[in-house]
């Protein structure tokens, strides 16, 4: 395609384009959202979205423990507190910090809540906050200060403008900032290329500048660790997504890198630097006798080293994680005194302590491990406490939340109610093999007594990206429009994920992306073998790198599937390093610029690989006009050539939401129920 005759759609705001959005979005969408089974459905969701028993997550700070919430009565959602205490009770008193409706209506503005970072030390501690605000949802936010004792911005506060970007407190009269402070301040991937100390009553484009990346780099920012007898200020210098540089920043502005290999993900905690590894690392160090040591630690591993140790030069580091055929770390979690390592095996959970002890680690297990599929596990206060938060769910699970001190049972504080009536329903995991041999995991929600003649609708998800893995989880929206219905729902956990640790996820990068489309192929070749279903009842989802996917699925394996939903996609793999954040992502996808990496990403650009003499299955495209991460260019440029050669398209383009396509839990519920809507009608469930 050397002439692109959609490139006017990439103008997202322009008169035309939106013109277009409206049109499309008042055909197929329109007639679908006026039945009375979509009404139900996405009332439904709605209910659940909006529901008061939902487990309102919540983080220490101070004395108070904060929470985000939004239900019917709050559609943009309040900032509110409570006590441990409180929390505890069935109905907990809360106290609103910040309402987010109001304060539309008040300032005549659509903001979405994106957050808000505290300050933890000083006489301030505790009760300044940067909030981040952002229009519509987009990544673009705003930083405003806020006090917590009078609930109120403050006036002539810290204020960054909006830009993607943030802020990290020093102390109470001067924060980090990266941002955009005019031509050059940024990369060419969009984000921040300038960290700054910005001090209170002085201008933002003036502040002193504590490192400059370049134009190509990814990402750069700055942050203090604000932990008592440990404070330290860091700069990170993101390269690439899979390339970073560490360094401490000294009192006279000195750099000092943290040298461990740029793939690697190192951390400190207190006294300790830990190493995630994504590739092999060879280093030398010296015994006691002066001797040169070679040690190469795997890809995969956790290591963990004194600071000052490395920093003197050893390379001892303690192996606290090395991966095995089956198993990856899917995280690890500092307490004040431990570290709690998540594994996966074979996708599924196991927690396991390790607590330095005379220079060394001791393991020990995780007492009172919930027995289901997924289990999560984050620190109530990282700086003070060895107590964890522990969240346990997976697809007929509701979510539980717990909070444990390490080395005692943990206390049950939270369930989420049954969204949906799971009686009947069986979870199983089954694996199925890829064109080239390898085995490929995907787990099975399906009713017990399920006929085995190919006719069950069927809904195939996945993601295949950026080493996210994909692991069973609660959703009351799929339970209740999907599965309650008598649908088979299945997660795939293909190569590019990271369930079985960085080899999954970089055997599908670059010139090898074709892998986790035949990984996905293959799932649902399996699918129909073992008779569950037939391509005329199996439909496929995925969104945002999960869309490239369905794109894929689409455009390579159109006679496998009955329905396609691609969600806030890349599809135009020739355009999508120009097009908003797409430059950060060359180092999954390559560049497109480069003829000799042309010639393989060319082979899954769904834009480029749509054929009009080909016959395609029905497909829903979502996107939303704010994304400014994924532009929504790639989904309105596919469906307008699929339009105009025929094809059965049903397209919506929500004018809110940035990324996650729902700025309110109104839209999210809009979003969900077209998507369920479309492939039981598809599907004929």
């Amino acid at each position: 395609m050397t002439h692109d005759p959609y490139s006017w759609l990439e103008d997202v705001e322009s008169p035309e384009a939106l013109d277009w959005v409206r049109a499309r979005n008042a055909e197929q969408a329109a007639t679908l959202a006026e039945t009375t089974e979509f009404t139900s459905t996405r009332d439904r969701i709605r209910s659940i979205l909006d529901s008061d028993e939902k487990i309102p997550g919540i983080s220490k700070v101070g004395e108070h423990y904060y929470n985000f919430w939004r239900d019917a009565e709050h559609e943009r959602g309040i900032w509110r507190r409570t006590t441990l205490e409180s929390y505890h009770s069935d109905d907990p008193e809360w106290e609103v910090v910040l309402d987010i409706d109001a304060l539309n209506e008040a300032e005549g503005a659509n903001w979405v809540w994106h957050g808000a970072s505290v300050l933890r030390t000083g006489p301030d501690a505790y009760r300044l906050a940067i909030v981040d605000l952002s229009r519509g949802g987009s990544d673009a936010d705003v930083s405003r200060e806020f006090d917590l004792q009078s609930k109120q911005f403050v006036d002539g506060g810290f204020y960054r403008p909006e830009s993607k970007g943030g802020t990290s407190w020093i102390d109470s009269d001067t924060l980090f900032v990266f941002t955009d402070t005019g031509e050059g301040s940024m990369t060419s991937s969009g984000y921040p290329r300038i960290a700054r100390r910005w001090r209170r009553g002085t201008a933002l484009d003036q502040a002193e500048v504590v490192y400059e990346g370049e134009v190509q780099d990814l990402y750069i920012a700055a942050m203090h660790d604000s932990t008592p007898a440990f404070e330290r200020n860091l700069v990170s210098r993101a390269i690439a997504f899979y390339e970073h540089e560490l360094y401490l920043l000294g009192d006279d502005g000195t750099l000092t890198r943290i040298d461990v290999p740029r793939s690697a993900n190192p951390g400190l905690h207190r006294e300790w630097l830990t190493v995630e590894l994504r590739e092999d690392w060879t280093v030398e160090d010296t015994d006691e006798a002066g001797r040169t040591i070679t040690q190469t630690y795997r890809g995969g591993s956790l290591l963990a080293l004194g600071l000052d140790p490395f920093l003197a030069g050893s390379r001892d580091f303690h192996v606290l994680y090395e991966p095995t055929p089956s198993t990856s770390l899917a995280e690890y979690t500092w307490t004040r005194r431990h570290l709690v390592l998540n594994v996966l095996d074979d996708v599924k959970n196991r927690l396991v302590v390790l607590t330095p002890d005379g220079g060394r680690f001791r393991e020990s297990e995780f007492v009172g491990p919930p027995q289901v599929g997924t289990v999560e596990v984050s620190p109530v206060d990282p700086r003070t406490s060895d107590a964890v938060w522990v969240y346990a769910t997976d697809f007929l699970t509701p979510t539980t939340l717990s909070l444990a001190e390490i080395g005692a049972e943990p206390e049950p504080l939270k369930a989420m109610p049954q969204f949906f009536d799971p009686a009947g329903l069986v979870m199983e995991q089954h694996f199925a093999t890829s064109d080239d041999g390898t085995q490929v995991p995907y787990f099975l929600v399906r009713p017990e007594g399920l006929t085995l003649d190919g006719s069950n609708p069927t809904l195939l998800y996945g993601y295949g990206g950026f080493e996210i893995s994909l692991t069973p989880t609660y959703s009351g929206a799929m339970g209740s429009a999907w599965l309650e219905r008598g649908g088979v729902y299945v997660l795939a956990n293909i190569r590019g994920g990271g369930e079985y640790g960085p080899t999954w996820h970089q055997a599908a990068l670059k010139e090898n992306r074709h892998k986790a489309y035949e990984d996905m192929a293959a799932v649902a070749k399996d699918l129909v073998a073992r008779a569950v279903t037939s391509a005329e009842h199996l439909g496929v989802q995925g969104g945002s790198n999960g869309g490239l996917l369905t794109g894929n699925m689409l455009t390579q394996y159109p006679e496998l599937f009955g329905a396609v939903v691609i969600q806030v996609p890349l599809l135009d793999m020739k355009r999508y390093s120009h097009l908003l954040a797409g430059a950060s992502w060359m180092a999954e996808y390559g560049d497109p610029d480069d003829p000799e990496q042309w010639e393989f990403i060319r082979t899954f650009s769904p834009y480029h690989l749509f054929d009009p003499d080909t016959s395609y299955p029905p497909v829903l495209f979502t996107t939303s006009t704010r994304d400014d991460r994924v532009h929504p260019g790639h989904a309105r440029k596919m469906a307008a050539q699929m339009i105009a050669a025929g094809k059965d398209v049903t397209y919506y383009e929500n004018i809110e939401g940035g990324h996650g396509g729902a700025a309110t839990n109104a839209q999210a519920a809009h979003m969900s129920a077209l998507a369920y809507r479309f492939l039981a009608e598809r599907l004929r469930l």
